[in-house]
């Protein structure tokens, strides 16, 4: 058996690689975790995690404002942007030291540096230094993509750059109706900005459930922020400080910053991919992998953004996680990419889990349709003007719960629950049986008895 400087060669030191790397250390392999720019990738440094935070402190407003109602006077207050940021950065600095030392514990070594695949078997880093690997993962995660060039591209930030702007904006353009632009979209809201989303499909949300796309878009829209369907940005013109958007529907909008948030690429250029002879997917761009994360190439392995098949990171953890059972544990592990639950951290929140309705009239011949549309009980003290929808998309036949969708405050916290029982395919009579813990929202879940729709399939002639 041939001799190599390592049993296992990790490239990306994010949530997916990290995790990969404690575990086949933990397995006793020899391992080396290169990265180029920061411990943690994109979820801890420039993704969920400090967006979260951010979303967490837009909500203050909210809470100022809904105060009075429940007798409270709260004299004039204030944000300082910079400040949020600087405590932002101290937290993703304070992860990123814990993401180093506990690859570091685990006996793995880190590379502060970019790795480029020679072979199925050798890196070269920027070091200049030789690396050779008995198996080797990729784990470099996605990008941000701006989509068509347009004129005036180079004035346009994307999520990344929007974590360390110098100042708020007072009005901000999004292109984007998906995750990272909605929740930008309410961020910048929160803290006071006059926020547009333009998108060029028919609602936002695309893939998720039509009563959630729509519930969400009125409530945003409730909420003062523009969005503008069925259109593109095509031009974007700067005039100093500020910038005008020019839209394809023939109008203009003037912001002081202008976001993209289409999409993502896997970061698969310049890896040295086509010299190992690792494969593409042509269907997604990203690297092709089987049931197991492996590539084209036997020793080879891919998870997370890079695959491009469910870009989440907890997906990108487990998929790393089986990877180094299957390979230094011996213990053979598929991931299970069915049933995975989601958030969507806007404002309102979405958490979903499971099949939306379109989705299950499609696969099953007799679909149930429980739904509630109420004014949650604080709002009925702060007269704010918002409500939260639950839906349950349950088998008609066999009774099982197929899907589950809610907008509302705490909705991921909810649906983290929920997915227990959807993936252990509770049925519907599971549901009624369990006890309403009241007064709570989530208590619909467990009391809607009579169905809001039924669906049967009709057989083909």
């Amino acid at each position: 058996m041939a001799e190599f400087d390592v049993d296992l060669f990790v490239i990306g030191g994010g949530s997916g690689g990290v995790r990969a790397a404690r575990i086949a250390a933990d397995h006793g392999a020899k391992v080396m975790v290169a990265e180029e720019y920061r411990m943690g990738g994109t979820c801890v440094i420039r993704g969920c995690v400090p967006k979260k935070l951010f979303v967490l402190g837009s909500h203050v407003r909210h809470e100022i404002e809904d105060a009075a109602g429940f007798g409270w006077t709260i004299p004039e207050v204030s944000f300082d942007w910079p400040t949020l940021v600087a405590n932002k950065d101290k937290e993703i600095a304070r992860l990123e030291g814990i993401y180093a030392a506990n690859v570091e514990k685990s006996g793995a070594r880190i590379a502060k540096t970019r790795a480029v695949l020679e072979d199925a078997h050798t890196l070269r880093l920027m070091t200049g230094e030789t690396v050779t690997a008995n198996y080797i993962l990729i784990a470099t995660g996605g990008a941000p993509n701006h989509g068509r060039e347009i004129p005036g591209i180079e004035h346009v930030i994307s999520s990344n750059e929007a974590f360390h702007l110098s100042e708020l904006p007072k009005r901000i353009v999004i292109q984007g109706g998906g995750y990272i632009a909605l929740e930008f979209a309410g961020i910048f809201a929160g803290f006071g900005s006059d926020v547009t989303v333009i998108y060029r499909g028919d609602n936002i949300l695309r893939g998720f459930d039509e009563d959630v796309r729509k519930h969400v878009r009125a409530e945003m829209e409730t909420q003062g922020i523009t969005i503008i369907t069925g259109c593109t940005i095509d031009k974007v013109d700067r005039h100093g400080n500020e910038y005008t958007t020019h839209l394809s529907n023939g109008s203009s909008i003037a912001s002081e910053k202008v976001m993209f948030a289409i999409g993502r690429h896997p970061n698969v250029a310049n890896l040295g991919l086509e010299k190992a002879g690792v494969a593409i997917n042509p269907a997604n761009g990203g690297i092709a992998v089987d049931e197991w994360s492996k590539t084209s190439i036997d020793n080879i392995y891919a998870i997370g953004d890079v695959t491009h098949r469910l870009n989440l990171t907890p997906v990108a953890i487990r998929e790393g996680h089986a990877f180094a059972e299957t390979v230094f544990g011996k213990r053979p592990v598929q991931v299970d990419h069915a049933t995975i639950p989601t958030a969507v951290f806007s404002q309102p929140e979405v958490g979903t889990v499971g099949l939306t309705e379109a989705q299950a009239r499609a696969q099953v011949s007799h679909v149930d349709i429980y739904k509630a549309d109420f004014r949650p009980i604080k709002a009925t003290m702060s007269g704010r003007d918002t409500r939260v929808l639950m839906k349950l998309v349950v088998d008609g036949t066999t009774d099982r719960v197929l899907g589950c969708h809610i907008v509302g405050d705490t909705a991921a916290e909810i649906v983290q629950a929920v997915a227990i029982a959807v993936k252990m395919k509770a049925t519907k009579a599971d549901f009624d049986a369990t006890i309403a813990l009241h007064p709570t929202a989530a208590e619909e879940l467990v009391t809607m008895r009579t169905p809001t729709a039924r669906y049967v399939r009709q057989a083909a002639e």
